[in-house]
């Protein structure tokens, strides 16, 4: 029996004051599968995971998440049915502590209900009670718990994107996304991250989609790889047939390597 995409992205494009930013895009990805997205600055990888989370709508196509059409939805619902998303620039609330940045997107699974928090009834207790222990859990599977009161923006750069990643599983997804999540990291950083990643897919029974520009960390991790040159797919295939691949040689990896040589 063949297995059911988990996402289906069906001809996706998107404009932009007549510009063409995504043209085409086609992507299935199946349950479990951790797919990199590549490509050159401006290529358009993050205004596709853009459109997947339901920040911007797409021009044409159709993009199906567990065969429900999320053309249009709004980002809370898009997160509520089952896909987060890190971002290329960190996004925590800075002032408030590692364990409120999770507590947050928990927040929205807990059963209490706004009257009994109002009221302070036995129920928002317990609710306040599971998610202080959930968000816990988290923080210690990312090596987080023992600076659960530190305030997000006193944490070093590698452990505010582990925090980052932390809220995003809070929320429960099925599809994780995350954009550029090496970016700014040393090397053994990249390689705790690696590592990292390939815990949490396992742990969580997750899908994971990521953008990178560290071709070591994308052969590394990823099964299939599908590229993005100027809005359109010009590749997909597993690592060695992408790093093979002339067209992406030409547009990317050849870049690449010119600058590891410099």
């Amino acid at each position: 029996m063949a297995v059911k995409p988990l996402l289906k992205v069906n001809n996706v494009g998107i404009e932009f004051g007549g510009l063409k930013a995504v043209s085409n895009f086609n992507i299935e990805i199946n349950p479990g599968e951790l797919i990199g997205l590549i490509g050159p600055n401006g290529a358009g990888k993050t205004t596709v995971f853009n459109m997947l989370t339901g920040v911007y709508t797409p021009t044409t196509g159709e993009i199906f998440f567990n065969d429900v059409l999320i053309n249009g939805m709004a980002p809370f619902k898009v997160n509520r049915i089952g896909i987060s998303r890190t971002f290329q620039n960190i996004r925590l609330f800075k002032d408030l502590s590692v364990l409120d940045n999770v507590k947050i997107a928990y927040h929205s699974l807990v059963k209490h209900s706004l009257f009994s928090s109002i009221f302070r009834l036995p129920s928002h207790f317990s609710g306040e009670k599971e998610m202080e222990e959930k968000a816990l859990q988290f923080l210690k599977v990312f090596s987080l718990d023992h600076l659960k009161d530190e305030k997000a923006k006193n944490l070093p750069y590698g452990q505010q994107r582990r925090l980052e990643i932390a809220r995003a599983l809070a929320a429960n997804p099925k599809l994780l996304l995350l954009d550029e999540p090496a970016a700014g990291m040393n090397p053994q950083e990249t390689q705790d991250l690696m590592e990292l990643i390939q815990f949490i897919r396992k742990e969580f029974d997750l899908t994971i989609l990521l953008i990178e520009h560290d071709m070591k960390f994308v052969m590394g991790v990823c099964e299939r790889i599908s590229v993005l040159d100027h809005g359109q797919l010009i590749a997909s295939g597993n690592p060695e047939e992408i790093r093979n691949h002339p067209k992406v040689i030409e547009a990317y990896l050849g870049e690449e390597a010119g600058e590891k040589d410099a």
